[in-house]
Formats: structure tokens, C-alpha cells, sequence
């Protein structure tokens, strides 16, 4: 079994070994009704994210898959990740970063090539590299914020399964 490290990483993965087979373990998440944990289950993936009540700005969610083994067993692959809208508005931004910089980079190139001056250019591609900075130290921060909701995220899947440590 891999535990939950205590430096949780930005969208950590972990595999749990379960004894018997994925179908009653996906039939009690689908009998489950524990506030304030939301479940979607689609085929064999379970989503639990917390309830609108609960969540800020940083609370995650837990998405699991329980694949069946061949022998009678199965294995659950987990990833905890934040809200959808905000990882794509933060892979957006980052993105948009790193764009400008190239942009800002083959202006400067070209800048030096004709002989004029690259001291705006190398500017901008300062202040990009200290937005990213400040995108990074923002991560961070979030991800301090929201570890404790992933570790009861972490606890309530735990409640549910029958992890196997012995496989």
C-alpha cells in the first residue's frame, strides 16, 4: 500500500491493493450518502468532492478508479486534484506565461540582430519569469490550504474500502 506522504504534491497519485472484486466496492459508494462528500460514479470512476458549503477557493477532489485483477482482486488508482475550472484557468495562465516569454525572447533576438537596443525585452521576459514565481508561491499556498480537506477526502475513501496491505 503507498500511503499519503505528508508533503502532499500537486496532484499526487497513490494505489491502494483492495481484496475482492471492484463491483461491491463501487455498489457501496453508490449507497453512500455521508455529508458533506458529494459522489459521482461513472462506470468504474467515483468522483468525491465536498459540498458547495464547504468549499473555498482551494478544496480538492479525490477521483478514483477500481480496476478488477485477474486474481479475484482489485486495485484502486487515485489523484487528487483541485476544482477542473481552476486547474484549467491555472494551466491557462501558465501557458499564457510561458508564451509571452518566447514572444518576448525572439523580439529580443530580433532586437539584437538589427543592432537596437533588447532593454525592454529583457525586462518583460524578467517581469514573466517573476509572475511565474508568484504563480508558483500561489500554488503553494493553495496547496497548504487545501491539504487538510484532501487528508479527510483521503480518510472517507479509506472508510470504504478494504485496503489489503499484505498484496
Amino acid at each position: 500500500m503507498n500511503v499519503l506522504p505528508n508533503e502532499i504534491v500537486l496532484r499526487p497519485r497513490f494505489q491502494l491493493n483492495l481484496k475482492g472484486p471492484a463491483l461491491p466496492i463501487l455498489q457501496m459508494f453508490q449507497e453512500v450518502d455521508h455529508p458533506p462528500f458529494i459522489l459521482k460514479i461513472s462506470d468504474q470512476h467515483i468522483f468525491i468532492r465536498f459540498n458547495r458549503a464547504e468549499t473555498h477557493f482551494w478544496t480538492p477532489q479525490l477521483q478514483i478508479e477500481i480496476v478488477d485483477q485477474g486474481d479475484g482482486n482489485s486495485i484502486i488508482y487515485g489523484l487528487f486534484g483541485p476544482n477542473p475550472t481552476l486547474w484549467t484557468f491555472f494551466m491557462f495562465v501558465h501557458f499564457g506565461v510561458a508564451s509571452f516569454f518566447i514572444i518576448f525572447g525572439v523580439w529580443a533576438y530580433s532586437n539584437n540582430a538589427l543592432g537596437k537596443e533588447v532593454g525592454l525585452q529583457i525586462g518583460l521576459m524578467a517581469l514573466m519569469v517573476l509572475t511565474w514565481i508568484v504563480l508558483y508561491v500561489f500554488g503553494r499556498i493553495g496547496k497548504r490550504k487545501g491539504r487538510p480537506q484532501m487528508h479527510q477526502l483521503y480518510d472517507f475513501m479509506l472508510r470504504y474500502t478494504k485496503v489489503d496491505n499484505d498484496l
